[in-house]
């Protein structure tokens, strides 16, 4: 029984029960400590702040003081961590928030088991999920043949998806991967664009481009591309074709049509593996086309061997004020519909009159 202290009222002269602060310690392993407490203590002091227990470092050692909640929570908080820099993860302060905040959630999954699944690594760089949903976008291209990770921008989508297909191909798994999306704006403008057909259609392939560059040596991309191991190519490209033995991602998903969309799905070979990315908050189809992408997820809802996969503001992994601007937009969008909703419940009853001064 945890022990209590009689606290009295002045206001009411009665006496409260609270129960005494629990402490508990936890070693730090002398491998783990300086990842750990990260470069002049950051870490640390991310933990004094988050934490709702008072936390005492002494050498390796670290007394933990607080409700028995709170100790339980900073102890996990603490094991996890230990894990991580034990595993040789560098440990900087956006790993201890993210650990905290999976933690909070009551997630099943372990954040050090999230945080330490290795996708690719380069030069001493790991590419690696997160974020819990990162990890479950993975794992489902893992598992499923066609793939669709649908979420906000900065939340990791297409570089997930690109450094899942290196590894397979480096793993022998595919023999190329192919690259593709959608040239929204390519119509009147890409004619008045000068050079080559390529040289037009670049810049809406640069962001594939630069992450290929993250992920293999820069001399070996014109090679690979030379041979048609890597190609990069606009979406119009894959009419008619089927892409066998390939891993296949469609980027920018959002602003496909209908058509397009289905047109690019039934492209699908034997060994071929289909990544399709997209936010649908950012639809740039000209005239207020429907997007392909929201209209295939009602499509293919229930197809076996398909699988959606959500990323949301939680999962995204650029600048931490990113995810509040994702949210800001969000809310004014909410309030939007809101308003409109309202202007048109207010319109019917003025309509149904003057529909009935017609009829008379």
């Amino acid at each position: 029984m945890t022990p209590t202290s009689v606290e009295g009222d002045s206001r009411s002269g009665s006496e409260t029960l609270r129960p005494e602060p629990e402490q508990s310690k936890v070693v730090i392993p002398d491998s783990a400590v300086l990842v750990l407490l990260g470069p002049h203590d950051d870490n640390l002091r991310v933990l004094e702040e988050l934490l709702a227990a008072e936390v005492y470092l002494r050498g390796n050692e670290v007394t933990l003081t607080g409700t028995p909640a709170d100790v339980a929570f900073a102890e996990r908080a603490f094991e996890e961590l230990i894990t991580l820099a034990c595993r040789g993860q560098q440990l900087g302060p956006d790993a201890v928030r993210t650990t905290l905040k999976m933690l909070s959630q009551g997630d099943a999954e372990s954040p050090a088991e999230v945080l330490s699944l290795d996708i690719l690594s380069r030069r001493g760089r790991t590419i690696r999920p997160k974020t819990l949903n990162q990890k479950r976008y993975v794992d489902a291209i893992d598992r499923y043949t066609i793939v669709f990770g649908i979420g906000p921008a900065g939340t990791g989508k297409t570089y997930l998806a690109m450094a899942k297909a290196v590894q397979a191909l480096q793993a022998k798994q595919v023999n190329r991967i192919i690259l593709t999306r959608p040239a929204v704006e390519a119509g009147e403008r890409l004619g008045f664009l000068p050079g080559t057909l390529y040289e037009k259609i670049d810049p809406y392939l640069r962001p594939l481009y630069d992450a290929l560059h993250d992920m293999l040596d820069s001399e070996s991309i014109p090679k690979l591309m030379a041979t048609g191991t890597i190609e990069v190519a606009p979406l119009a490209y894959m009419r008619g074709r089927t892409l066998n033995e390939a891993f296949i991602i469609l980027d920018e998903a959002q602003n496909t049509t209908q058509e397009q969309m289905k047109m690019f799905l039934t492209r699908l070979g034997s060994g071929s593996q289909v990544v399709v990315t997209g936010d649908v908050t950012q639809i740039d189809l000209p005239g207020g086309q429907p997007s392909g992408l929201q209209i295939v997820q009602d499509i293919l809802d229930g197809v076996d061997d398909v699988h959606f996969a959500q990323l949301t503001s939680n999962d995204v992994v650029r600048h931490r004020l990113v995810t509040d601007i994702v949210n800001a937009y969000a809310r004014w969008d909410a309030l939007q519909e809101t308003i409109q909703a309202q202007k048109t419940t207010r319109a019917r009853p003025v309509s149904n009159r003057a529909d009935r001064r017609q009829r008379r």
